[in-house]
């Protein structure tokens, strides 16, 4: 007589959610609708660089299974480490927080604007009006209600924190950004719903003024900071989705953001 193996029910529910998020995965490129999908979300780690030094994360073991039956961490975090999302109350008085953001908004095409090259010579530049029309000669017209994100190649810096944040001897730090000219000029033609970059702000690091930020979240619109992988997205036709967690009262906060095309 042959016996089956004893399943319970949180197990099956476990294995039928596997098998579903498998299947979800695998049946846009099955059904012709798509061709790869990517994580743009670094883990969060306690090494991870902060913006200031001094704002990293800090985690404790809570319980283990050992111990009480199961594991569980605690954690110390500002919103705005990691892959995060500034909501416009970030930089704007009596803006929106990260529990107003509808979910329309947060599910969006997206464009990536390369500018590796340039930082690569010149840690301060930053996307320019030109860039945008540049791209749009060769990839044709930014569509309207979408996330820009710029690759600089800067990830490639995240594993030394002071190489990321660019800092020199005054203390000055020295990343890409985008320009305001240039966030102003999307924000008015293209209606953008949000900006993206691969380095710790939406500005370049030597700004003091935070001048696209006050830009963006004053037209009612949130930035996402530390993408990870944009090399990998092609440069249209990418649809992201930001998984924003809804602290309560949050100026933003971290984000699992996955890029489908």
């Amino acid at each position: 007589m042959c016996t089956q193996p004893h399943v319970t029910r949180r197990a099956a529910l476990i294995g039928g959610a596997a098998l579903a998020a498998t299947a979800l995965a695998a049946e846009p490129a099955a059904a012709g609708r798509g061709r790869g999908i990517h994580d743009l979300t670094y883990p969060l780690t306690t090494r991870f660089p902060a913006f200031s030094p001094g704002e990293e994360a800090v985690r404790r073991t809570l319980t283990t299974v050992e111990d009480d039956g199961y594991y569980m961490q605690e954690w110390r975090i500002v919103e705005h480490i990691g892959t995060h999302v500034d909501a416009p109350g970030h930089f704007t008085a009596g803006g929106r927080l990260a529990t107003e953001l509808r979910p329309a908004e947060l599910l969006l095409p997206a464009v990536v604007v390369d500018i590796a090259q340039r930082a690569a010579r010149d840690p301060d530049t930053v996307v320019t009006v030109d860039d945008l029309r540049a791209f749009e000669r060769r990839h044709g017209r930014i569509p309207d209600g979408a996330a820009v994100l710029m690759y600089s190649g800067w990830g490639a810096k995240v594993g030394d924190a002071d190489a990321y944040r660019g800092t020199d001897a005054a203390g000055t730090l020295h990343f890409p950004g985008f320009g305001t000219d240039a966030c102003e000029w999307l924000l008015r033609h293209r209606r953008i719903r949000s900006l993206g970059v691969d380095t710790l702000s939406l500005d370049p690091g030597d700004s003091a003024t935070f001048d696209t930020h006050l830009a963006l979240t004053g037209a009612d619109r949130y930035g996402l900071e530390n993408l990870a992988g944009l090399d990998r997205l092609p440069r249209t036709g990418t649809t992201i989705f930001v998984g924003l967690i809804p602290y309560e009262g949050g100026s933003g906060g971290q984000a699992r953001v996955l890029a489908i095309w």
